[in-house]
């Protein structure tokens, strides 16, 4: 049985938005604010950095009792003891990332579209990450956006707890709350914003049905 995870508020950084706060003050921050799960995406060409921060991140993660999990390298989870993975099609196949990891470890993966459907195996992969919803700009080569009906009909199609993902913000994570979504996953709407902690508090009030 894989760890216990709530998928409201999932926070993925980008160190170059973070700037020079920096993506573990960024995440300290959030965390407080309600950021309910942690990613680690980093530079590829990058390694040392990326493991660097991912032994950071862990640490704050686990003082705070929130999953911290790392996008695409199955091999820095093991390294630094992550409660997970998140890989994307191009990436290593779920199975062989669950077959790595064990059954207790979290094992997410992304959707972008009907073709995706069949990696989403229930008997692998503990949720899914849907979208991009909205135009995004914080990932090179993003797939194209689906907008609200396109992530409806998907997520209806998915039989798994499902983040949305993709150009998310303060204005439209309400209507994609009511699209069926278990909760958003955001980069920009907190990475590079003045404060953190305020920016996931307004963000959190907005995912269980309040107002900023």
């Amino acid at each position: 049985m894989s760890i216990k995870f709530d998928l409201s508020l999932y926070l993925v950084t980008d160190s170059i938005l973070c700037g020079a706060m920096g993506v573990v003050a960024t995440a300290e921050a959030a965390i407080r604010g309600g950021v309910t799960m942690l990613q680690l995406r980093g530079p590829r060409d990058n390694l040392r950095q990326l493991l660097d921060d991912a032994i950071a991140l862990r640490d704050v993660a686990r003082h705070h009792g929130i999953p911290f999990v790392v996008n695409d390298h199955v091999d820095i989870a093991l390294a630094v003891q992550a409660d997970g993975v998140h890989v994307g099609q191009d990436d290593m196949p779920a199975a062989f990332a669950r077959q790595l990891l064990g059954r207790e470890k979290i094992v997410g993966i992304s959707i972008t579209s009907v073709a995706d459907l069949p990696s989403a195996d229930p008997a692998v992969v503990d949720y899914v990450g849907l979208g991009p919803v909205f135009a995004t700009t914080t990932k090179l080569n993003a797939a194209p956006a689906l907008g609200l009906d396109g992530f409806r009909g998907l997520r209806q199609r998915v039989g798994l707890p499902v983040v949305a993902i993709g150009g998310l913000n303060l204005g439209n994570i309400a209507g994609v709350m009511a699209a069926g979504a278990d909760g958003v996953a955001v980069v920009s709407a907190i990475c590079g914003t003045p404060d953190p902690a305020r920016a996931a508090r307004d963000l959190r009030q907005i995912v269980r049905g309040g107002q900023t």
